[in-house]
C-alpha cells in the first residue's frame, strides 16, 4: 500500500481521540525505551515523547511517506522504516505502544504473544485496533469489489474482520501479564463534507483495493462504492454525517 499522509489526516482530530484515550490509560511508570509501531505521520508519537520526556522514543513504520512526515512532525523520535511483520528488534521495550496498526498483520494468535515477548518483565503493552469490519463502511467496500468489472484483480482483498473479539486477546495476553486492562468504545463520529466516509475509508481501508486498481477502473470502483456508501450514511437535516466507529483497546503489563 502507498499512504497518503494528507488524506489519512483529512479527520485527524477524529483519528487522534481513541490514541489519546489509549495513552491516558498507560499507568504512570518510568519507561526508558518505547516503541511506537505503526507510527504513521508521528503525530501520536510526538504525545508519547511529550508525556515521557526522557525516554528515547523508537517510531517504527512501514510507509516511506508516513516517516517523511512523521520525521517532520517528531523530529525528536528515532524513526526506523521498516515493515511491522518483520519487526525484529535487537532489544526490548519498557513499553510498546501501537495505534490503529496491528489490524493490518495476520495471524493474531502468533503475533501478539511475539510483540508481548519484545516488552521487559513488568512493562507495558498498549494496543488500539479498530474493530468497525461488519458496518456498512467496510462491508461495502467488499461487496462492490465482488461486483464490478475488476472483481478478478481484487476479490483476494476481500477477507474476514481482521480482528477479533475481546476475549480472543484476553486469553492470548493473560498467561503472559499480571494486569490486563481491555474493552471496546464506539464513537459516534460527526463528520463534514460530501460523503465523508468514503473520504475516511479512503485514508486507510479502502487504500488496498485503489491501489490494485488504475486510471479509469480505479476511479470507477471508488464511484461505485462511493454511491453505496452515501446510501448507507445519509446525512442528517444538519447537513452532517453520522459515523459510529468501534475500537479495541488493550493495556497489558509483562510478568515481572
Amino acid at each position: 500500500m502507498v499512504w497518503d499522509p494528507q488524506q489519512y489526516l483529512k479527520f485527524s482530530g477524529h483519528r487522534l481521540r481513541p490514541a489519546v484515550d489509549l495513552l491516558m490509560r498507560i499507568p504512570d511508570f518510568a519507561p526508558r525505551e518505547i516503541a511506537d509501531l505503526g507510527a504513521g505521520a508521528g503525530n501520536v508519537t510526538r504525545l508519547i515523547r511529550e508525556r515521557w520526556p526522557d525516554a528515547t522514543v523508537t517510531g517504527v513504520e512501514g510507509s516511506a511517506e508516513m516517516v517523511a512526515a512523521g520525521r517532520k512532525a517528531a523530529p525528536d523520535v528515532q524513526w526506523s522504516h521498516e515493515d511491522l511483520g518483520q519487526w525484529r528488534p535487537a532489544k526490548r521495550y519498557d513499553l510498546i505502544y501501537s495505534n490503529a496498526a496491528l489490524h493490518w498483520l495476520p495471524n493474531h494468535a502468533a503475533l501478539f504473544p511475539s510483540v508481548m515477548e519484545k516488552v521487559v518483565p513488568g512493562g507495558m503493552l498498549a494496543v488500539q485496533m479498530p474493530r468497525n469490519f461488519l458496518a456498512p463502511s467496510h462491508v461495502l467496500i467488499g461487496e462492490t469489489a465482488l461486483n464490478g468489472p475488476w472483481r478478478s484483480k481484487v476479490e483476494h482483498l476481500v477477507t474476514p474482520s481482521p480482528v477479533e473479539g475481546p476475549a480472543f486477546y484476553h486469553d492470548l495476553l493473560a498467561p503472559m501479564s499480571d494486569n490486563i486492562d481491555i474493552w471496546e468504545t464506539e464513537y459516534l463520529q460527526v463528520l463534514e463534507g460530501e460523503n465523508p466516509v468514503k473520504e475516511w475509508t479512503k485514508g486507510a481501508w479502502l487504500t488496498r483495493y485503489l491501489d490494485v486498481l488504475a486510471g479509469d477502473e480505479k476511479a470507477a470502483f471508488e464511484a461505485a462504492y462511493g454511491m453505496r456508501v452515501a446510501k448507507a450514511y445519509p446525512k442528517n437535516a444538519a447537513g452532517q454525517t453520522l459515523f459510529p466507529f468501534r475500537r479495541l483497546f488493550m493495556v497489558a503489563q509483562r510478568k515481572g
